[in-house]
This record gives structure tokens, C-alpha cells and sequence, in this order.
């Protein structure tokens, strides 16, 4: 990390999750740089960031001599299973992400990789045929990738910054539940500025684990 500030990619910035990471690293000085990969174009100009939009994921042949030289991967993409195949499901969600992973750990072994599974995902597996379990099983087998970190990051309702173009429409309805379920369960509510700040402060920090939470995500929001 030259100069001590860092280089990110970030996947998935058309949708809520990674334009709102993407918002917090263009106002954390220490994010030198910003590589977005979309498979539409974000259009969003800025001195950080450099996008590049390739409707096939599956093929990182061209963008190779792009990718290397970068500290952090957040990658923020993913796609709902709901009215989805589970064959395509299975597809866009382990093969593509496994196949970005391999890619960049091959260019960047020093990189740290967040992967944004979701609260709920299934480590063990056992439920190999339901959303959770390939969640479970992209998350485990990135970690066996040989980068120099692989985290996966687990939030569950995120409170959005204002402003996003990107977010859910039914966030508007249920946002008054987020005090109250702060409250009740930590560890199911977050906001936006906290899953980026912690995942900045992953590329940085070492921490005791490799799944994390909310409360996790609001500790390390601040370290």
C-alpha cells in the first residue's frame, strides 16, 4: 500500500450494497483508487474511480493487464433467488464469483477480498440446494484461494445513505424499523457508512474473524 492509501475494486456498484461502499470510499481519503466492474454502465465521474463495464463476467481474459496492482476486491455483486432457476442461481452466484476470485488471486496474492454473502448464508453446506448453501460454499471455497485475506461479510438490513440511486424501493416502508432493531438485535442491523468504513479497515487491520456480522461490522467500523 504505497503511501499507505489503497488501491479497490469494487463489483456490483449498480446495485444498493456496492454503490453505497462505493460512496464511502470516495470520501475516505486513505481509497487512492477505484476500479469499478459493472456488467451496465454506472456512468458516475470522479478523480477515483475508473469503470469498466463487460457484460460477460465470465471472460476477465481482456481485462487482466487492468486488474493487477490493486489491495482490496469488495465484491458487492449478487443477484436474488427469488423466481431464479437454481441452476442459473448456482451460476451467477458460485461460478462467477469463484471465477473472478481465481483471476484476482492470481494477479494480486496481496489482496484482501471481501465477498458480501448476506445474514443467513450456510457455511456447512447441508443445504447445498437453497440460496444459503451456495452462499455457504462460494464463501468457503474463496477462502481457500490464495489470497493474503478472504472475508465474508454478512449484514443484514442495512440502513442506506441518502441519496443512492440504487436502493430498494421497499426501504422507504420498513426504514422506521431500523432504531428499533438496532436496539433489539445488533446483529441484524447495520448502516451503510459501517459496511464500508469496516470493510476499509479490514484492508488494514487484522481481526479475529473471517465471517462477519453486525456486531462485527459496527466494531470494526471504528477501530
Amino acid at each position: 500500500m504505497q503511501n499507505n492509501r489503497i488501491k479497490v475494486i469494487i463489483t456490483g456498484s449498480t446495485g444498493m450494497v456496492g454503490e453505497g461502499v462505493l460512496q464511502v470510499c470516495l470520501n475516505d481519503p486513505r481509497v487512492e483508487k477505484i476500479l469499478l466492474i459493472n456488467r451496465r454502465k454506472l456512468g458516475l465521474e470522479h478523480l477515483k474511480i475508473k469503470e469498466i463495464v463487460l457484460p460477460d463476467l465470465f471472460d476477465l481474459t481482456p481485462l487482466e493487464e487492468q486488474l493487477s496492482g490493486y489491495d482490496a476486491c469488495f465484491y458487492c455483486l449478487g443477484v436474488s433467488s427469488v423466481g431464479m432457476k437454481k441452476d442459473v442461481y448456482y451460476k451467477v452466484t458460485y461460478e462467477l464469483t469463484m471465477n473472478f476470485g481465481k483471476t484476482l488471486s492470481k494477479l494480486n496474492p496481496d489482496m484482501t477480498f471481501i465477498y458480501v454473502s448476506g445474514a443467513g448464508t450456510d457455511s456447512s453446506e447441508k443445504r447445498s440446494q437453497s440460496w444459503a448453501g451456495v452462499k455457504g460454499k462460494t464463501e468457503n471455497d474463496l477462502m481457500k484461494l490464495p489470497f493474503k485475506k478472504v472475508i465474508g461479510f454478512r449484514p443484514g438490513f442495512i440502513k442506506p445513505i441518502k441519496g443512492l440511486q440504487n436502493t430498494h424501493s421497499y426501504y422507504k416502508y420498513v426504514s422506521w424499523l431500523y432504531p428499533v432493531g438496532r436496539l433489539l438485535y445488533t446483529d441484524g442491523f447495520s448502516t451503510m457508512d459501517e459496511v464500508g468504513r469496516s470493510m476499509i479497515n479490514l484492508v488494514y487491520h487484522d481481526y479475529s474473524k473471517k465471517i462477519i456480522t453486525g456486531k462485527d461490522i459496527k466494531i470494526l467500523a471504528t477501530v
